[in-house]
């Protein structure tokens, strides 16, 4: 997008995005601190339960695959708004389902209209001044994280208040609200790329396949995300059981451990900007990696379980805001759908530690669970280390600006000649 088209991205504006994203991917985590009274309502075990989580996950990334690609078709205010209405939808469905297996399905719903902030974070990166690229997306990244963090300690509040239940009613009224809100907040597009959608979405995983950078972040950011849900699908059943006893708000609260990841958001959005991306890849890993050792020792002890949660979302959020800086720069015609392709990698990552962690949680105890997620921890330590011995060349800030087409361009040209450069530069 020319500088000369595109709407002004004003700090209000960065400020509500940030916010509507946190308060929309906080669906995803609602369910986490829950999953022992969850499992208790049901009769269900923590395998079974966990499918919860893994329902969840496996919703957004078919979301990420099916629904995000549209932003680079339809005008991306109305499809953000339709996006929340639908979670108020699918919310609803939760709050009132009877079974687990309606539960669940209902959870795969919400997980894929909780996207809404994948389609906003590339919006606002074409807003941005390229130079200023990682720290916007590095603000709505940061709102992001405390939707997480935030959502984990309301839905164990709620719940101890109300049920466990009530956290979902409340969110489906959120959404509505937002809709509301965002609809008369967000710029408007000119014309959209008039392109069959199936090619689309093809695009969106042809893309890590073309991509040698895309194809490197997104194995890392799968690998990050499974190791980070390896954690949060089992901590409910540790925190709930001997030697803790907690309740449903006190384990809600342990969400807020890992808020120092919003300031780590923050220094890897400056860093990024400022070309230290591998540097700070290498030493998120480590310290994700490292931080299973702590939660080891937090079996039985409070003080390194909280100190390995802190460890762990400082190295998650300094990869993805990595990952994120770098990969926008990949395709800027394209955002929505690179965007697409990486998300797409990062949630079937954490769907598959999810499934892992109440598998090896059922055999295996907490011990088991450390252990698998500092297996993956491992193995984003070795294509950290491989990328400084073989490193895929990395685009710059601002790279790719000049052949970004504008909008008022797109509105200018045919069907004919804009899919090829669209989609098979």
């Amino acid at each position: 997008m020319n500088s000369s088209a595109r709407p002004r991205l004003s700090n209000r504006l960065v400020l509500l995005m940030a916010v509507a994203t946190g308060a929309i991917v906080a669906n995803l985590y609602y369910a986490q601190p829950l999953l022992h009274q969850i499992a208790t309502e049901f009769s269900a075990g923590s395998a079974t339960t966990s499918l919860v989580v893994t329902s969840t996950q496996v919703g957004y990334a078919l979301g990420l695959l099916l629904v995000v690609p549209l932003g680079d078709l339809r005008p991306r205010r109305s499809l953000t708004v339709a996006i929340y209405l639908a979670a108020a939808v699918s919310l609803a469905t939760a709050a009132a389902a009877p079974t687990l297996w309606l539960f669940e399905a209902a959870a795969l719903a919400v997980g894929c209209t909780s996207v809404a902030g994948q389609v906003m974070i590339p919006f606002a990166a074409d807003l941005a001044d390229p130079n200023r690229q990682g720290r916007v997306v590095a603000r709505i990244m940061t709102g992001l994280l405390l939707g997480i963090l935030l959502a984990r300690t309301a839905a164990g509040l709620v719940a101890q208040v109300a049920g466990w239940r009530t956290i979902y009613w409340v969110s489906a009224g959120l959404m509505v609200a937002f809709a509301a809100v965002l609809r008369r907040a967000l710029p408007t597009e000119g014309p959209r790329p008039r392109l069959p959608y199936g090619r689309l979405v093809v695009t969106s995983l042809s893309l890590l396949i073309s991509e040698p950078v895309l194809r490197r972040r997104s194995f890392d950011g799968a690998t990050e995300f499974a190791a980070f849900s390896v954690l949060w699908t089992s901590l409910a059943f540790l925190l709930s059981g001997p030697p803790f006893h907690y309740s449903r708000a006190v384990i809600g609260l342990f969400g807020l451990a890992g808020v120092a990841g919003v300031t780590m958001a923050n220094v890897a959005g400056r860093l990024a900007d400022a070309e230290r991306t591998r540097t700070v890849t290498t030493v998120s890993a480590l310290l994700l990696t490292g931080s299973f050792g702590l939660l080891a020792l937090g079996r039985t002890s409070l003080a390194p379980l909280l100190a390995g949660i802190l460890v762990l979302d400082i190295g998650t959020q300094g990869i993805q805001i990595t990952n994120q800086a770098l990969i926008y720069r990949v395709r800027p015609e394209a955002r929505s759908r690179v965007n697409s392709g990486y998300m797409v990698s990062y949630f079937a990552g954490g769907a598959v530690g999810s499934l892992s962690a109440g598998a090896v949680l059922a055999a295996f105890g907490w011990y088991g669970v450390c252990g698998l997620g500092a297996a993956f921890g491992a193995l984003l330590v070795g294509s950290a280390l491989l990328d400084h011995l073989r490193p895929v060349p990395l685009p710059r800030a601002g790279a790719g600006v000049d052949r970004a087409v504008s909008k008022p361009q797109l509105a200018d040209r045919s069907q004919a000649e804009l899919a090829p450069e669209t989609l098979d530069r």
